[in-house]
Parts: C-alpha cells; sequence; structure tokens
C-alpha cells in the first residue's frame, strides 16, 4: 500500500499563472468562506456509505477511510495484522470484511471503537489463537464470521462482550474439544445459529456443555469425525435445524431420551455412517421431524428412504448426490406425505412411469443435473404438482403429451439441455404456469407454441437459443406475461406485430442479437406497458441525425430504462434528433459505444425525467451546454473515452442534481474551478486515464481533490502528469503547489475569525455605547466646521439661532419673533427663513449655529421625536463643550416628565449643566420669561463669567 508522496516537485507556474491566482483570489475573496471540497482515497472507493478496499493488495489497514461510512470491505487484500488504531475513528461501522487476507494477529482493544458494528467477517485468514477480550467493545454485534482460519485454543473471555451474538460460523479450523466450544457458548446468551462443522471433534458429550444457558435454534456439527454423539440431559430446548454427518467415521448414536430434540424439524445427515440402524437415530426426532437431508448416501438408500417416509411428519426429503441411475416403481412406496422431493445430481438415466404414483400430494420436484433424455412419463398425472426442474439433463426434444394433466404447474424448468424446436401443443395442459425457463437450448423455431394456453405465464425465459425471427403474434397468447429474455439469440428480424398481445409486458431483453434499423420500426407498438428494453450488442446504426417520419418508441410512454450500445461497432454513426420522441417517462439512457461522432441539441427534449445517461465510448469530441438544458434532473453521467477536449461544457449545462460523474479516458488537461462549482450536488467523480497538465492550472483542483468532504476523486493519487515533458510520467499527487495558490483553509479561518469578532464588537457597542458613538461623531463635524469658522474670524451673523420643531412654528410665528425681533431688536436665524436653498441640510444648520452668539432651542414633546432637531441640539452641545462659552439656551415649551427625557441622555445631562426657561402655564405672566430671555441674550459668552438662573424649576 502506499504510504504517502514519495518525491515531491515543485509545480510549474507557467508564466504569469500564479500571479493570475493570487488576483483571482483577492477578487473573490468571499467565496472561500465556505469553500467547494472534494476528498480521494488512495486504495478505496466510497459507494453508499460502504468503503470497497477490496483486491487492493493492501498490506495493513488504510487509514484514510472516512469517519462516516458504515461498511468497510477489505476483503482478498494481504493484510496480516490489526492494529489498535485501525479502526479507531469508525465508529459508525455496521458492517466489516476482512474475508480472505493473511492476519495472524490482532491486538486486543483492535475492536473497541466499533460500538455500531452488526456484522464481522474474518473467514479465511491464519488465526491460530483467540486472545484475551479480543472482541471488547463489539456489544452490538449480531453476525461473526470466523470459518476457515487455523484458531486451535481460545480464551474464556475471548467472547465476553458479544451479549448480543445471534450467528457464529467458526467451521474449518482446529478446535478438535467440544470443551473449548463451550468456553465459547457460555457467554453467548442470544446466540440462535452456530456453526462447528469441520474442527476434528472427535466425541459430543452433552455434559461438556452444561451450565451453559443455550438458546440455539440451529446447530452445525458436520465434516467431523464424531465417533459418539451423546445427550444426556436437555441442553438444546429450542434447536430445530441440526446438521450432522462425516464420511470419515462411523458414530454412535445415543440420546437417552427422545423429547430432549423434539423440536427439531430440519435434519441433514448427508454423508452419515451409522454404527448400528440408523432408525435409532430417526426415532429421536420422529414427532417433529418435517425435512430430512440425505445427500451422499453411501448404501442401504432404499432402506432409509422407506424409514424416513414411515415418519408421518417428514415431508421433504432431499436425496442428492446418491448414484441413483435407476429410479423403479416402489422407491417411494411408503412416501405417501411427502410434498417436496429432490433428487439433483443423481446421474439418472430412466425413471419408470410408475415411480412416483405414490406422491399424490407432491408439489416440488427436482430432476436436475441428471441424465434424461427425454421428459419421463413418471412426472405426468401429478395433480398437485406445482414445481418441476428437468434443467441440465440430455432433452432434445418436447412432445404434446410430456406435461400432461399437470393443470397446477406454476413453475417449469428446461434449462441447460438440448431441446431443438418447440410444438403448439406441447403447454396446452399448463394453465397455470407462471415461469418457464428455457434458456440455453438449441431451440431455432417457436412453431406457435406461445400463441394460445399459457394465459398466466408471467416470466418467459429463450435466451441463449438459435431464434433467427420473431414472427407476426408468436407470443400473442401470453396476456399476463411481465418478463421476456430473447438475448443471445440470433434474431436478426422483427416482425410488425411480431409482440401483439404482451400488453402486460413491462421488461423485454433483446440484447446481443443481429437486429437492424429497419428491425425496430414498427415492432415495439403492442409494448405499451413496457418499462425496460434492452438492446444491447446489435446493430442499430443511423447515418444521419435527420428526423425520422415514424420513431421507434413513440407509443412506449412508460419506458424508464432503455439500452442501445455495442460491442465491436465499425464506422461512424449519428442519432436521429428525434429517435427519443415519446419516452416521456425515461429515467436511463445508455447508447455506450455506436461510434457517434455528434449529438443534436434537441435529442433530449423528448425525455425530461432522464437522471441516467451514458454516451461513452463514442467520437463526440465536444459537448454543447444546450444538449442538457432539457434534462436537469441528471444524477449520473457517463462520458469516459469520448475524446473531450475540456469538460467547459458543465459551465453553462445548469446540472445541479448531478451526483455521479465518470469521464475517464478522455484528452482533457486541466479541470478548473469553474467546472467544479458548476455541479455542486457531485459526489463521485472517476476521471482516471487522462494526461493531466502539471502546472498552476490545476493547482486548484489538486487541493480540492486532496481534501476529505463531500465528493470523493475516484483514484486520484494515481492521475499522471502529460506536461511539461519534464514531469511526464510523475503522479500529480506527487507535485508541490504551495508556490502557486494560496492557503484557502488558512485564509477561511482568518476571515471567518474576523468576521465573528467584528461582528461581536458592533454589537456590545451598539448595545452598550450608541449614544457616546453618536456624540463622538458629532463632535468630530464639530470640530471640523470649528476650524473652518475660525479661519473665516469674521462677526457672527446672528444673536441667535432658533432651533425649533415644524410643529411648533406657530408660537415661534406669533410669540418669539414679535418679541426679540420686534420690542427687544435681536437678529434670529430661522431655517424657513434665513437657510440658503440647494446647500446640505447639515451645512446649513452648522453654520448658523457657528454664526450665531447663542443657539436656542425650543423643546417639546414633538422637538425630542424629530431627528433633524435632535441633531441641532447635538451640534450645539458640541459648540458649548468645545469652546466652553454659554452658548446654548434650552426653552420648554410644556411639562416633560422625566421617564420621557430617559432616552435623551445628551438632554438629561444638558438639564442639569446648563441655564434653561419654561414657558409659563395658560393664565400665568410671561414678563418675567421674556426679561430673562433678554438676559441670557444679553449675557457675554466669556468663560468663566458668572451664570445668571433663569428659572426656579427644579428638574432632574
Amino acid at each position: 500500500m502506499s504510504t504517502g508522496v514519495k518525491e515531491e516537485k515543485t509545480m510549474p507556474k507557467g508564466g504569469s499563472i500564479c500571479f493570475k491566482l493570487i488576483i483571482f483570489f483577492l477578487l473573490n475573496i468571499s467565496s472561500f468562506v465556505v469553500p467547494v471540497a472534494g476528498f480521494s482515497l488512495k486504495t478505496c472507493r466510497i459507494s453508499y456509505e460502504t468503503a470497497i478496499c477490496t483486491k487492493s493488495k493492501l498490506r495493513a489497514v488504510p487509514h484514510d477511510i472516512p469517519s462516516t461510512v458504515k461498511g468497510l470491505d477489505l476483503s482478498a487484500n494481504q493484510i496480516t495484522k490489526i492494529q489498535v488504531s485501525d479502526f479507531k475513528q469508525l465508529s459508525l461501522l455496521t458492517q466489516l470484511d476482512l474475508n480472505r487476507n493473511y492476519i495472524s494477529q490482532i491486538d486486543t482493544g483492535a475492536f473497541a471503537n466499533l460500538i455500531s458494528l452488526k456484522k464481522l467477517n474474518l473467514n479465511n485468514n491464519r488465526l491460530v489463537e483467540l486472545g484475551d477480550n479480543l472482541f471488547d467493545g463489539l456489544s452490538n454485534l449480531t453476525e461473526l464470521r470466523i470459518y476457515r482460519n487455523r484458531i486451535k485454543a481460545v480464551e474464556s473471555t475471548s467472547f465476553k462482550s458479544l451479549k448480543s451474538l445471534t450467528f457464529l460460523d467458526i467451521s474449518d479450523n482446529k478446535l478438535h474439544r467440544l470443551t473449548k466450544v463451550h468456553s465459547i457458548l457460555q457467554h453467548l446468551p442470544n446466540l440462535q445459529d452456530l456453526l462447528i462443522s469441520n474442527n476434528d471433534l472427535t466425541t459430543f458429550h452433552s455434559w461438556e456443555l452444561t451450565n451453559s444457558s443455550l438458546e440455539l435454534t440451529s446447530l452445525d456439527l458436520s465434516q467431523n469425525p464424531i465417533a459418539v454423539f451423546r445427550i444426556t440431559a436437555d441442553v438444546f430446548p429450542n434447536l430445530t435445524r441440526l446438521i450432522i454427518g462425516s464420511k470419515k467415521q462411523k458414530i454412535i448414536w445415543d440420546v437417552r431420551n427422545k423429547t430432549f430434540l423434539s423440536r427439531v424439524s430440519t435434519l441433514d445427515i448427508s454423508g452419515l455412517q451409522m454404527a448400528d440402524d440408523i432408525k435409532t437415530l430417526l426415532e429421536s426426532f420422529n414427532s417433529s421431524l418435517t425435512s430430512l437431508r440425505m445427500n451422499e448416501m453411501k448404501n442401504r438408500l432404499t432402506a432409509l428412504i422407506n424409514i424416513s417416509c414411515t415418519i408421518p411428519t417428514v415431508s421433504t426429503l432431499q436425496l442428492r448426490r446418491n448414484k441413483l441411475k435407476f429410479i423403479h416403481s416402489n422407491l417411494f412406496q411408503l412416501c405417501i406425505n411427502i410434498t417436496e422431493l429432490d433428487l439433483t445430481d443423481n446421474q439418472i438415466q430412466q425413471i419408470q412411469d410408475e415411480a412416483f404414483r405414490f406422491l399424490q400430494g407432491l408439489r416440488i420436484l427436482s430432476l436436475s443435473r441428471n441424465k434424461l433424455p427425454s421428459v419421463p412419463a413418471a412426472t405426468r398425472n401429478l395433480p398437485t404438482l406445482a414445481e418441476l426442474d428437468l434443467s441440465r439433463n440430455n432433452i432434445t426434444s418436447l412432445e404434446c403429451h410430456d406435461f400432461a394433466n399437470l393443470t397446477k404447474l406454476r413453475h417449469l424448468s428446461l434449462y441447460l439441455n438440448s431441446i431443438s424446436a418447440l410444438k403448439g401443443c406441447i403447454f396446452k395442459d399448463l394453465i397455470r404456469l407462471e415461469v418457464l425457463k428455457l434458456q440455453t437450448n438449441q431451440i431455432f423455431k417457436l412453431n406457435g407454441a406461445f400463441k394460445k394456453y399459457l394465459t398466466n405465464l408471467r416470466q418467459l425465459h429463450l435466451n441463449e437459443n438459435k431464434l433467427t425471427a420473431i414472427n407476426y403474434g408468436e407470443f400473442q397468447g401470453l396476456k399476463s406475461l411481465q418478463n421476456l429474455s430473447l438475448h443471445e439469440n440470433q434474431i436478426s428480424e422483427l416482425q410488425n406485430g411480431c409482440f401483439i398481445g404482451l400488453t402486460s409486458l413491462t421488461d423485454i431483453k433483446l440484447q446481443s442479437n443481429n437486429i437492424k434499423i429497419n428491425g425496430i420500426n414498427k415492432c415495439f407498438n403492442d409494448l405499451i406497458n413496457l418499462r425496460r428494453l434492452d438492446l444491447r450488442d446489435n446493430h442499430i446504426k443511423y447515418s444521419d441525425s435527420s428526423a425520422l417520419a415514424d420513431p421507434p418508441f413513440s407509443h412506449l410512454s412508460l419506458l424508464e430504462t432503455l439500452a442501445i450500445p455495442a460491442q465491436h461497432y465499425r464506422g461512424k454513426a449519428q442519432l436521429p434528433r428525434n429517435f427519443l420522441q415519446g419516452l416521456t417517462n425515461l429515467l436511463e439512457f445508455n447508447t455506450r459505444n455506436i461510434q457517434l461522432l455528434s449529438l443534436h441539441k434537441d435529442t433530449f427534449k423528448y425525455t425530461p425525467r432522464l437522471e441516467t445517461l451514458d454516451i461513452s465510448t463514442n467520437d463526440l469530441r465536444d459537448l454543447s451546454p444546450d444538449l442538457f438544458s432539457p434534462i436537469q434532473s441528471l444524477k449520473s453521467l457517463y462520458i469516459s473515452a469520448t475524446r473531450l477536449q475540456s469538460l467547459d461544457f458543465f459551465i453553462n449545462a445548469n446540472l445541479t442534481k448531478l451526483e455521479f460523474l465518470q469521464a475517464r479516458k478522455n484528452q482533457y488537461s486541466v479541470i478548473s474551478k469553474d467546472v467544479i462549482k458548476s455541479i455542486p450536488a457531485l459526489v463521485y467523480v472517476d476521471l482516471q486515464s487522462n494526461s493531466f497538465t502539471c502546472d498552476c492550472d490545476n493547482a486548484w483542483f489538486l487541493q480540492w481533490a486532496q481534501n476529505d468532504n463531500q465528493t470523493q476523486v475516484f483514484g486520484a493519487y494515481n492521475f499522471l502528469c502529460n506536461y511539461p515533458p519534464d514531469f511526464k510520467d510523475t503522479k500529480l499527487f506527487d507535485l508541490d503547489v504551495s508556490s502557486c495558490i494560496v492557503d484557502i483553509d488558512f485564509i477561511c479561518f482568518i476571515s471567518t475569525t474576523c468576521t465573528i469578532i467584528l461582528f461581536m464588537v458592533v454589537s456590545f457597542t451598539y448595545h452598550f455605547l450608541r449614544w457616546q458613538l453618536a456624540y463622538a461623531y458629532y463632535f468630530f463635524l464639530a470640530l471640523l466646521f470649528d476650524k473652518k469658522h475660525k479661519n473665516k474670524q469674521g462677526p457672527n451673523q446672528y444673536d441667535a439661532f432658533i432651533s425649533y420643531n415644524t410643529h411648533d412654528e406657530p408660537w415661534i410665528i406669533r410669540e418669539l419673533l414679535p418679541k426679540l425681533e420686534g420690542e427687544q431688536g435681536w437678529r434670529l436665524c430661522l431655517h424657513h427663513r434665513d437657510f440658503e436653498p440647494g446647500r446640505p441640510i447639515i451645512d446649513n444648520i452648522t453654520d448658523a449655529i457657528y454664526g450665531s452668539r447663542k443657539t436656542i432651542c425650543v423643546i417639546s414633546r414633538r422637538y425630542l421625536e424629530s431627528e433633524w432637531c435632535s441633531r441641532e441640539i447635538q451640534v450645539a452641545s458640541f459648540r458649548l463643550f468645545d469652546e466652553q462659552k454659554d452658548v446654548l439656551i434650552l426653552v420648554f415649551l410644556e411639562e416633560i416628565p422625566t421617564p420621557l427625557l430617559s432616552p435623551y441622555y445628551r438632554m438629561r445631562k444638558l438639564l442639569k449643566r446648563q441655564t434653561y426657561l419654561s414657558w409659563p402655564k395658560a393664565g400665568e405672566h410671561t414678563e418675567l420669561f421674556w426679561e430673562k430671555l433678554r438676559q441670557a441674550l444679553k449675557t457675554r459668552d466669556d468663560h468663566g463669567e458668572d451664570r445668571f438662573l433663569l428659572t426656579v424649576v427644579n428638574r432632574p
């Protein structure tokens, strides 16, 4: 296994590539906040949450497996040792397959973190000893397979943690003694299936298993040289399936009480040799046995059958590999209760006509793998027969009476015979037949065998025969047929109407025939419910992309899968632009290897639901984004070996749902960031066998492929460079790209951290210091305007600037102006009268305040709610604090409660430090108010002058 980069080479910059990358980063820094990311495994691939690392010549468990996988397949490698750190991060793993390795050592605690594991396969390794607490941590394990190792010793605590285990296969090891099995069983309270075959056990004594709480329902002791099988206690109260048998040793059967095995329903004694009469053995199961397997019994088979058939509960009898070349008429005379009989692989050549006459309740009969030259007459007239298997015989022909009176037959297998032709009368009695298997024969003519009778047939297998044509109405009697297999024949002609009557057909296989264009013109029009159509490896070829007058699939509106690829194609081809017309529900289209030169942009406008598209191994060279615009639901795309020069068509193809992309063996050398970003849902991409340019053009792609996040880049560690010449055949992942790409992860960290801190500071400042910030802002403005006015060094233009709200303007006009300007002769500045039109409001305000000796703020509730009034009093107060002069006069037109002033922080501070006046209430005299206001206007504003208190009202 590769352990890392052997040699790093600095990636060439390719002129100003690095400079352009940096500029690109600076212009698009926001795009790095949530980077597009991918990952690549050195030796594995991820499929449906399973990491598949099989046949990768691994010598150790790879450490780059994502922690999110739920399955891990490490079978067929060269792993020798399992270490504590191997599965430390895989706490979500539910299945682990270590089959066919060289594992001889497992560290204690190696499985401790696999808390979710349900199935563990350690078959075919080299374990010799199972040490203390070996399976510690596997408290949820339900299935453990340790078949074919070299286990000789088992420590008493090895299986202590496996409280949930229900299935254990420890067959084909070297346990030798049942006491070692007992050390396993004592810790497995929920074990139901135990397989300990071929462990060289020589005795089986129930006392060796005492004190074990056994819930076993199935026990396999086969292939052990057990000389004595002795049960003296009820150690298997729930056992329903027992397999025991050996070709090496005769067994002494000693079961003291028939109730000890009273629940066993399935018994397999294949190959068993008894020292005593086998009747003694069978009597131990007499009240419960339903299924009996006696395969490879060397002698006295007739006696065994007679004994077995006298057990009234036995209904299933399996007699495989017993060399029964001849079945005589009395062999099954006592088997009146048998419903299932399996005579597979017995070299049977002849069966007497009356051999099965006693089996009047027979439902399933298997005569497969024998040497029968024809359908035996013994199988006729079995009124209850539902399944008949005559496959793998030497049958050459079928006659009209072969299946006479089998009116309840539902399943008939005749595959792998030498049948050459059918007859119209063969299936006349099979009125309930549902499945017919005739594949792998020599059939070249159907002769109307399917034009009637088989009205309930659902599956018909005629593949691997020698049919050359399908004639009109050949299957018209099969109105219930759903699956039809005609692949691997020699069919070159499909006549119009050849599938008439198949209105229920959903799946038809026609691959690997000689079908040409003219053979598919109208032959599918009758298959109105067809879902899947396979036409691979035929000779369907068009010379141009012109529209067809009669598109071949226009009537197949329910079709979901269509495949037309070729295996060996000569010459170039086109696809008619309306070839897929009518396929409005098509989900998968495969047109691999038909040597297409191009695809018209309207090819897929008829298939809006398409999800999987395979156009690999064609000579397309370029793909237009417009080709994909009608199929926005596409999830899987195969474009390998299409001679593509670039993948830039993705940028405008809008394939936002694409999850799987296979694009091997093409001619592009650069994968740009824009291409990857244009397919945001991508979870798997295979870009193997392309010639990559190893300069800064691929720097971003290299970094992206190495990150562990969403997209798996299959085989990326084997990508090779082709350019520049100095880097030819260098692995892309061996290159150092630090010289030409910004550390995006670091920038993301810094950017994110700064953004968060800035947000927190702004939020804190706004909440606690918003008034101080406002003060600072206006104080800054005041400084600016103060400097400007100081530079002018001119006299004040006005005696006072009046700051008021427009709602209080009537009081200003009727009361204030007549008194101050009319009677007292002061020069006043009012915004509605004296502001310069066209200037910014804030400029007019500041000029008016700094151009007046005093500022009079006429305060009311409306005044406090006004934004511009607030700014006027702020500027005036800033002048007050800046110049340290008494330039501000506050006049309250109405009584304002303290709670209403609480939000106006600056106003409250001014009231505590500054003079102010209150307009008298109704009925009170105003002479004192006007006199105090006159004195306030007259007071000089020199620093340190005594202030004149204008009111006796106390405010907070």
